[in-house]
């Protein structure tokens, strides 16, 4: 015999939510099997001589409510291969309802049928008692899920399951990302519940400071955001702005430019968040790090105008990456350490690239890296196959080495091998500074900020005794010179 099993919507607070087809089926049944007795219309059921058992002590049972709404579909689906079941649920069976989710995978797998009977969800209740139409913009999001959930300001977003002050803290440190402190919220307990129910406004950082406004039956619904100027911008604003400004009524210059003519641009916002970075301004890093992302913004939308990608293909492709390139966060590779994460980097990459040959990953550094930074990554590379000294002190002997091959061409006058020994020069100090873990770039940068601040500290001096640079020798700036040194500077 074939045994059914009947899913009943509840509705979302007082019988008058309670369809006549799901009274029915609750009245016909031998036995109700409820998710919860916590529900506004259970003691009306009682009255009416309803027999019912409740999964209320899974709540206790199970240390998460995932693991909860599992046994319970469990459970209701066991039951169900013996007889046939009504099983009743709060609100609509398809609203927010994780057991009716893994009822239908469950009963699915045994074959065992189901039927719904429809209940009015709280969606219904809220927007009725709140008179907002939906149909203009609702997102909805589960209180429960509000970390991994992303609400839209432009439009109407609803959080549900808004069980107690601790979930409702969660709720608020995951808005705050999207909302100022005093954004206007509206709290609703028990919408449509006679008597229970409970409308309030109060500014987001209010929502787990009152009291009494946080059980099973609480809701969150905040209005949206008109771009006013006042609101944060997102992800979304940029590209949309991005795509006004190279429209024929935008921006005359922003239309004009291309790849080849932002480059010098891409360079520049790359070297002034580094610059900020360096001085430790983190207020300052904030606009420089908007500055780079508008180059990554405003090379998409020109290979988007033209056919080639859009800026979601480039964020695909770098989640896409991420997840192959850390099989030990994502997949089951096992690593010691971050030696073994960059050994696994490396390793993949080759592969993605088809590269048979190790030099092959060599020649991919971008020619147009700063010398010095490229020097320093072919030498890294060189170095993990074994090609490199035992020692600091071979790399610093080399240095000596190439700067007695200079010394002895130079005197030849010859500028092309001059060059091509100062590289080499060069090139050692770079080997020197990879086996003490310094970066040369950053190095030779902190030179240049030194000098600098020597060159200003003799200008300084030089304007208090009322001479010009010109018109001083080089032994009184050298003098000078040797004290900045002594003060550090």
């Amino acid at each position: 015999m074939n045994h059914t099993l009947k899913i009943v919507g509840l509705g979302p607070g007082g019988m008058n939510y309670l369809t006549l087809e799901a009274l029915e089926a609750l009245e016909t049944a031998e036995v109700v099997y409820l998710r919860t007795e916590k529900h506004p219309v259970i003691d009306k059921l009682r009255e009416r001589g309803i027999k019912f058992e409740s999964y209320d002590s899974f709540y206790e049972k199970y240390e998460s409510f995932d693991e909860v709404y599992l046994n319970v579909a469990r459970d209701v689906a066991a039951k169900a291969d013996e007889k046939s079941v009504v099983y009743a649920v709060p609100g609509n069976p398809f609203v927010a309802e994780k057991t009716v989710e893994h009822l239908q995978n469950i009963a699915g797998e045994r074959g065992v049928e189901i039927e719904f009977v429809h209940g009015a969800s709280f969606i219904d209740a809220i927007v009725t008692s709140l008179k907002r139409d939906p149909v203009h913009g609702l997102k909805i999001m589960d209180a429960l899920q509000i970390e991994v959930q992303t609400p839209d300001v432009t439009m109407d977003n609803m959080i549900i399951q808004v069980y107690d002050r601790m979930t409702a803290s969660r709720v608020k440190i995951a808005l705050g990302k999207f909302y100022e402190d005093d954004q206007e919220i509206i709290v609703v307990r028990g919408a449509g519940i006679p008597g229970e129910e409970r409308i309030e406004t109060m500014m987001l950082y209010e929502l787990d400071q009152r009291e009494g406004i946080h059980d099973h039956l609480t809701s969150l619904y905040i209005p949206k955001i008109e771009m006013d100027g006042t609101r944060k911008r997102f992800f979304d604003d940029l590209t949309g702005i991005m795509e006004i400004l190279r429209s024929p009524d935008g921006c005359p210059w922003d239309r004009e430019q291309t790849h080849e003519s932002l480059k010098p641009y891409l360079i520049e916002e790359a070297y002034e968040v580094l610059d900020a970075i360096d001085r430790g301004d983190l207020y300052e890093l904030e606009e420089e790090l908007g500055d780079l992302l508008l180059q990554v913004v405003f090379h998409s939308t020109i290979a988007e105008e033209h056919g080639y990608f859009t800026i979601n293909d480039v964020t695909t492709g770098i989640c896409e990456k991420l997840l192959r390139r850390h099989p030990h966060v994502f997949g089951d590779v096992h690593v010691d350490g971050s030696d073994d994460v960059l050994t696994n980097w490396e390793a993949i990459k080759k592969e993605e690239k088809n590269e048979d040959m190790h030099v092959q990953s060599m020649e991919r550094i971008p020619t147009g890296l700063p010398a010095l930074m490229r020097a320093f990554k072919i030498q890294k590379k060189a170095a993990d196959v074994g090609f490199d000294w035992d020692h600091v002190k071979d790399a610093i002997a080399k240095i000596h080495e190439e700067l007695d091959e200079f010394l002895e061409i130079y005197e030849s006058g010859n500028q092309e091998r001059i060059e091509d020994e100062l590289g080499d020069l060069f090139f050692a100090v770079v080997n020197v500074c990879r086996f003490l873990k310094v970066r040369p770039e950053v190095a030779l940068s902190h030179t240049n900020e030194k000098f600098l601040r020597r060159f200003r500290f003799i200008e300084e001096k030089s304007l208090e005794k009322g001479k010009n640079l010109n018109n001083m020798t080089l032994d009184e700036m050298e003098n000078l010179w040797n004290m900045a040194k002594k003060l550090d500077l």
